[in-house]
C-alpha cells in the first residue's frame, strides 16, 4: 500500500517526466476536493497527504540507495496542492461557487509549482539535499509555498488589490 500511495496509484510510472504527471494529476483532485468541501476540506487533505506521503516514502524507499526515485510523486501532490491554496482559499472566502474553475489561477499554480520544483532555488534545494523521506516531502512543499506566494501576489495584482 505504501508503494501505491507513494506513486499515486501508478501515476508516477508514467513517462516521460513522472513529476509533471503527478502534479498534473493533483490539479483535478484539488478541484474535486475544493468543490466538495471548499478550502477547509482541501486544506485538511493537503496536510493529510503530507503526513501520509512522508510515511509512504519512508516505507517505499526503506533499504534502497535512492532516497527519491522518480516514480514517487506523492510529494508533488502535496506541493502542488499547497501552490493552489491561495486560489481555493480566495474562492472559498469570497463565497464563490465551489465548482468554479478560473483556469488562469489553476494553470498558473501548476506552472509555477513545476518551475520551482525543477529549479530548486535556495531552501528547496536544501531540503532536496537532505536525502531523507522528510526531505523528499519538504522540497516539494517549499516549492509549493514559493508558488503559492507568487499565485497570491499575481491574484492581488490581477484583482486590483496591490495597485
Amino acid at each position: 500500500m505504501s508503494r501505491a500511495i507513494a506513486t499515486l496509484f501508478g501515476v508516477g510510472n508514467l513517462r516521460p517526466a513522472p513529476g509533471t504527471w503527478g502534479s498534473a494529476a493533483a490539479v483535478p483532485l484539488a478541484w474535486g476536493l475544493h468543490g466538495l468541501g471548499g478550502f477547509p476540506l482541501f486544506g485538511a487533505a493537503t496536510v493529510g497527504v503530507f503526513f501520509l506521503g512522508w510515511w509512504a516514502i519512508a516505507r517505499a524507499t526503506a533499504g534502497q540507495a535512492d532516497h527519491d526515485p522518480s516514480e514517487i510523486v506523492i510529494d508533488e501532490v502535496a506541493g502542488q496542492w499547497l501552490a493552489l491554496w491561495p486560489l481555493s482559499a480566495g474562492l472559498w472566502f469570497a463565497g464563490a461557487d465551489p465548482w468554479l474553475f478560473p483556469y488562469p489561477g489553476w494553470v498558473g499554480g501548476f506552472l509555477l509549482f513545476r518551475l520551482f520544483d525543477i529549479w530548486k532555488p535556495g531552501p528547496i534545494g536544501w531540503a532536496d539535499r537532505m536525502h531523507t523521506p522528510l526531505g523528499v516531502m519538504l522540497d516539494d512543499v517549499i516549492a509549493g509555498l514559493f508558488a503559492a506566494i507568487v499565485v497570491a501576489g499575481s491574484a492581488a495584482i490581477a484583482h486590483g488589490l496591490l495597485l
